[in-house]
């Protein structure tokens, strides 16, 4: 177990001593290339926006910035081999912003989100950019219109994502969508799913903002990398974040996520804590208006679907007929590429916890799936196809026999927030999407092998 610490460096020229203690490794985060560039594709997202007309804050430029270490840590430190437990890592960032002052003041709320999202034990401090990179951002030129943007929506080429887009769209809104294009399967729905829209959405004038931030392995040297990519969600919503900061008013930034996804109840004990994603988590979006509003950024983050099934958003979207021809382009599996090794090509698995959740929302479900029919074999639980459906099951059953439980159940993952009606409807949405898997999965059967 090795303690961490990750320096950012603003070019060759940037040697402020940071000190390091004895048990710390040290990395130095090159952020910089040349003389003035941002590295890690940074650069590209501010041209990007500027090609836009969309010109960001330089709070949020910082806010990005730091996203970029918190995503480093997160993908290049193992937590196998860092860790006491395989699972905790103690990470401390060093980043530099353009007013110190002011992010020292969100340390505790920083340190607080990234805890939660992660199950890692964070620290964070802030240093000023050197003086010539005090400044980043280019204002817009004087006598330019303003951004042609409304609000901001996350699209990240699933389903959830698909719908919350469509729907913005029918909004008579004017929207840019943010994609972090990550894989090569995620990369294609988004990719497929846009050209989809574009082609359908033809008087409506949207457009999308991509970014793929690849951290090279020999900038953490002598550690293995990490593959459980829990705070991937840090660096989308600072994206969103960014972008929005740039579009001249107050701004929304759109997560969309169905209710049963959002809360993530552990289906059982060996998926408690941080191995259950937490990305759209209430307590984790409330956190982050709250350092939206500690920083002084007029925006905040918004799950209109916080209180719906998955299979709710499928019947009350916009436009049906958009969304039935986009469907089987977007993308929810949680891992497409598993079938490669059975040279079998990218598509959904059919049974993860993502893929299950999808099924039981499509009444004609389009997709392909590598386990294309649930219900003609029995499956085998000590193998990852009927793993997750056993764990689905067994908490269907035992909600079904005590319904209070669910009062009970959506604490679990997290803090939650005291409004007796919001903790009413979250409790009920935890209800009916469970009920919604547990229809698809009632003739399915399930037994070790």
């Amino acid at each position: 177990m090795r303690r961490h610490v990750i320096i950012g460096r603003f070019g060759t020229k940037d040697n402020v001593v940071v000190p390091v203690a004895r048990d710390e490794h040290e990395t130095l985060f090159p952020l910089v290339i040349g003389e003035n560039s941002l590295n890690f594709g940074l650069s590209d997202v501010l041209s990007n926006l500027k090609k836009l007309k969309v010109f960001p804050s330089e709070v949020a430029v910082d806010l990005m910035i730091l996203a970029a270490h918190v995503y480093a840590a997160d993908t290049r430190i193992s937590r196998t081999t860092e860790s006491q437990d395989t699972w905790t890592r103690e990470i401390r960032l060093v980043v530099p912003v353009s007013d110190p002052n002011l992010w020292s003041g969100a340390v505790k709320q920083i340190v607080r989100l990234l805890n939660f999202l992660t199950g890692d034990r964070w620290s964070v401090g802030f240093r000023s950019r050197p003086k010539p990179l005090a400044k980043i951002v280019e204002k817009a030129t004087k006598g330019l219109l303003g951004s042609p943007f409304t609000g901001v929506s996350l699209f990240s080429g699933g389903l959830d994502s698909l719908i919350g887009t469509i729907d913005a769209l029918e909004s008579g809104e004017t929207y840019l969508l943010v994609s972090h294009a990550g894989d090569g399967a995620t990369s294609k729905a988004q990719d497929l799913c846009y050209a989809k829209l574009k082609e359908n959405y033809k008087k409506v004038d949207f457009n999308r903002l991509r970014f793929w931030l690849n951290i090279p392995n020999e900038v953490f040297k002598e550690i293995k990398s990490e593959d459980t990519t829990r705070g991937r969600s840090f660096l989308f919503f600072s994206l969103g974040v960014l972008a929005g900061s740039g579009i001249n008013q107050p701004f929304t930034l759109q997560v969309p996520e169905n209710g049963l996804i959002a809360l993530n109840v552990p289906l059982d004990t060996l998926r408690l804590g941080s191995l259950s994603t937490r990305t759209t988590h209430p307590f984790y979006m409330n956190s982050w208006n709250e350092l939206l509003e500690q920083l002084g950024i007029n925006g905040k983050l918004d799950n209109p679907y916080w209180n719906k099934t998955k299979g709710e958003m499928v019947a009350n979207c916009a436009n049906k007929k958009v969304l039935n021809e986009t469907i089987k382009l977007s993308l929810s599996c949680s891992s497409p590429t598993k079938g490669r090794w059975h040279k079998i090509t990218t598509q959904h698995c059919g049974y993860c916890l993502p893929c299950l959740i999808r099924r039981a929302s499509i009444k004609k479900d389009p997709t392909t799936y590598t386990l294309q029919n649930l219900d003609t074999q029995t499956l085998d639980t000590l193998h990852s196809e009927g793993q997750q459906i056993r764990s689905f099951q067994l908490a269907i059953k035992r909600l079904a026999k005590n319904p209070d439980l669910a009062n009970i159940l959506i604490y679990k993952p997290g803090p939650l927030p005291h409004d007796p009606k919001i903790i009413s409807e979250l409790a009920n949405v935890y209800k009916r999407g469970m009920a919604e898997v547990g229809k698809l999965l009632s003739k399915v059967k399930t037994k070790p092998q």
